[in-house]
């Protein structure tokens, strides 16, 4: 009994204890006011948009300095602006080169002769190392500003002597930054030969000359540079080594940027290489203006379909002419659907030389449902490593890092309905659409995290590759390779109908659009994304579609064999509020 005393007392004191809470300060509360008593909240420096770490900086805790080295034309420039781009776009990191020879150039002028790189040239050599101070005093400069920040000082940096120079200065200054030297080293004649066409020929050194009496004097240059060539070593320190793009060696690198540098430069080549990128069909949803959701093609997005399909085997497959001798040979087949009398026609092209190219969707049906007309051939093909075996062509990818931003409960309403249901929410992400993320759903900067790993793969594939996703997706990767800043990102128009060629060189992007189905051929519905930046666009011309080039594609014509310059008489111009080709996005 008396054990039975003492239990239901203290099950009525427990009982008791439930009913007050006592807060901070000794003060009394009712257990239904101490669940929302804060009066001290965790507050986040992002705001209500929490945003990930990985994509504003705030993981890395250190400044670095990554000095290139190498002989001309091995890719040096490149992969600098590579890196500097990942990390300043992905991360937010500020990153910044500094190219001796545009302090050279400032100095003395471009278009040197190559007896002024020979290092029995005494004045040339105090003119480069005045040069090279120069660029160093200005890195240095930047680096003492407050905050993590990346600079890469590109040069030739040929000698062990000048990389010690520029290390002394580093410790000199007592800036306390981390450094490692990326040296780029490339003994493949074709791909030296290549890089001097494509690339120095381009330069301020050699705009305007004799393209073979410019190639002599590079030669000459380079061989300059080879008499005192010493390669990066142990003595060094901190290194990695990059070998035609296929071996890397590295030593002594240690901290999170550093080795963020040394992944990301793995998967980088200096070979040329093309993105087809496509939003998919118009869907169903486009139809009635909803965002997300997972609906299928309307009749417009299926004869989008197939004149992708024709698109893809004839200007994306197909070997350009200067090219055919090294291409594998195969037949390319097209469906094409003429939509006025619902006939269906099979035609043969010409047996043309093909080269390998891929095919990434997203998971979403809209996405497949675009690829579905898409032919695959099986051919033999060799790949970079030297290992041969069977290429599917196109091979259709699902990839979940292309599905576009989810929009949580707002799925697959309407954007009046948003503003009508959720006002409050909707007017958060007209002030801040790069951040904002929507309840239970994703933001821009949500999907650029999950994107990052796809942009590293594709600058690290060789092979033509046509990406097939949605706005929200192509935003973020256009303005990646075409160097926008990530804030704008969300306002970038990417039509429907519409596939956008980029080309990545040392020096940028290049960027040609093709119109497949104008909306002339569409009916007028749908509803447009409130507000949204329209990039020029295309127009018609005699039934003829324009890229952003002026260059008439007709999907009658995949040839371009006709080609006709656009003549300025058109305005090639999508209006912003055009409810079609700007159909809504998350």
């Amino acid at each position: 009994k008396e054990e039975e005393k003492k239990e239901s007392t203290h099950h009525h004191s427990a009982a008791s204890s439930h009913d007050v809470t006592t807060a901070p300060m000794g003060i009394n509360l009712p257990m239904s006011m101490a669940t929302t008593y804060n009066p001290m909240p965790h507050k986040l420096s992002e705001g209500e948009n929490a945003t990930p770490l990985e994509v504003i900086g705030s993981t890395a805790t250190d400044k670095l300095v990554i000095i290139m080295v190498g002989l001309p034309a091995t890719g040096k420039t490149h992969i600098a602006k590579r890196i500097c781009r990942f990390l300043s776009f992905f991360h937010d990191i500020p990153a910044q080169i500094f190219n001796v020879g545009d302090y050279r150039r400032q100095l003395c002028g471009a278009k040197l002769p190559s007896d002024f790189y020979d290092p029995q040239n005494s004045e040339g050599m105090a003119a480069r190392l005045m040069a090279c101070d120069a660029a160093i005093n200005d890195c240095m400069n930047y680096l003492k500003q407050d905050g993590v920040r990346v600079a890469a000082l590109d040069a030739t940096n040929s000698t062990y002597e000048r990389r010690c120079h520029i290390v002394a200065t580093l410790k000199r200054m007592k800036i306390g930054c981390k450094r490692m030297f990326v040296e780029s080293v490339c003994d493949d004649h074709e791909l030296l030969e290549e890089n001097i066409r494509k690339v120095k020929l381009s330069t301020p050194d050699y705009r305007d000359m004799d393209p073979e009496a410019a190639i002599a004097d590079f030669h000459q240059r380079r061989k300059n540079y080879m008499t005192v060539y010493e390669p990066v070593a142990e003595r060094d320190g901190p290194h990695v080594k990059i070998i035609n793009s296929k071996q890397f060696i590295v030593h002594s690198i240690r901290g999170y940027l550093p080795l963020k540098v040394v992944h990301f430069v793995m998967n980088l080549h200096t070979l040329p290489r093309t993105f087809y990128l496509t939003r998919h069909g118009q869907s169903e949803y486009n139809v009635l203006g909803k965002i997300g959701g997972d609906s299928g093609l309307s009749a417009n997005g299926l004869e989008y379909a197939k004149r992708l399909a024709k698109f893809a085997a004839e200007r994306i497959a197909a070997v350009p002419e200067k090219d055919n001798d090294s291409s594998t040979t195969t037949n390319i087949t097209a469906d094409t659907s003429n939509t006025n009398d619902n006939s269906e026609e099979e035609t043969t092209i010409a047996t043309k030389k093909e080269r390998p190219c891929r095919l990434w969707t997203s998971t979403l049906r809209r996405t497949k449902e675009t690829s579905q007309f898409i032919s695959h051939n099986n051919f033999e093909h060799e790949f970079d490593n030297g290992d041969t075996g069977q290429w599917v062509q196109f091979r259709p990818m699902a990839r979940r890092n292309l599905d576009e931003l989810y929009a949580g409960v707002c799925d697959g309403m309407t954007y009046k309905e948003i503003e009508q249901v959720f006002p409050e929410e909707f007017q958060r992400r007209q002030d801040d659409k790069l951040a904002y993320r929507y309840p239970r759903g994703e933001s821009y900067m949500d999907v650029t995290l999950r994107l990052e790993p796809l942009a590293q793969e594709m600058e690290r594939i060789r092979e033509p590759v046509l990406v097939i996703a949605h706005q929200g997706i192509l935003r973020i990767l256009y303005a990646y390779f075409m160097g926008l800043d990530r804030k704008d990102a969300p306002y970038v128009s990417i039509p429907l109908n519409n596939v956008i060629e980029l080309t990545p060189h040392a020096y940028g992007c290049h960027e040609s659009r093709s119109c497949l189905m104008h909306k002339l051929e569409m009916e007028n519905d749908g509803q447009d994304e409130p507000p949204i930046t329209s990039m020029p666009m295309i127009t018609t011309k005699n039934n003829r579609f324009y890229n952003s080039n002026k260059t008439a594609y007709n999907s009658s014509d995949p040839d371009n064999t006709n080609k006709n310059k656009y003549d300025g008489n058109s305005n090639i111009h999508v209006a912003a509020n055009d409810p079609i080709m700007n159909a809504p996005s998350c």
